[in-house]
């Protein structure tokens, strides 16, 4: 079974860690420099109610973060696909290795600069062409065509 896919996607999970870790150790000294009291926070508060509250360069980590859970499922779930099928080596490696260097890329860029045109969307759109490309290879070698 061809399954050198499998290491972008584990590239992408370790990259999604180190987002949360950048994303701590930036929102903790915010919230205590802001005064306020996370004991006191009411029950079922989240991290997006701290938009408006915490400084925006701040909340960028989050927000990349959620991001990472979000489109990328996606991708590990193709990967999966690809990879116990055979299909794991070759053009769809290099796609693999296309989308999670893309994503390592966005992020890095929604997490400092966080301008949405052309950069961002760019490496968005650039990543999901990606993705597009291996969801229709899993779809061929599942449905045998």
């Amino acid at each position: 079974m061809e399954n050198t896919i499998l290491a972008p996607a584990a590239v992408l999970v370790f990259w999604s860690l180190v987002m949360l870790l950048w994303m701590a150790f930036t929102r903790f000294p915010a919230i205590a420099k802001s005064g306020m009291d996370i004991k006191n926070t009411p029950p079922g508060g989240r991290g997006q109610d701290l938009d408006g509250v915490l400084p925006d360069k701040v909340q960028w980590k989050s927000h990349n973060y959620a991001h990472l859970m979000e489109q990328p499922t996606i991708f590990y779930a193709t990967v999966f696909i690809l990879a116990l099928s055979g299909a794991g080596g070759g053009v769809n490696t290099q796609l693999a290795w296309g989308y999670a260097i893309l994503r390592i890329l966005h992020s890095i860029w929604q997490a400092t600069v966080n301008t949405i045109m052309p950069v961002r969307f760019g490496l968005f759109l650039a990543s999901t062409g990606c993705l597009v490309a291996l969801s229709v290879s899993a779809l061929r070698v599942t449905l045998g065509g």
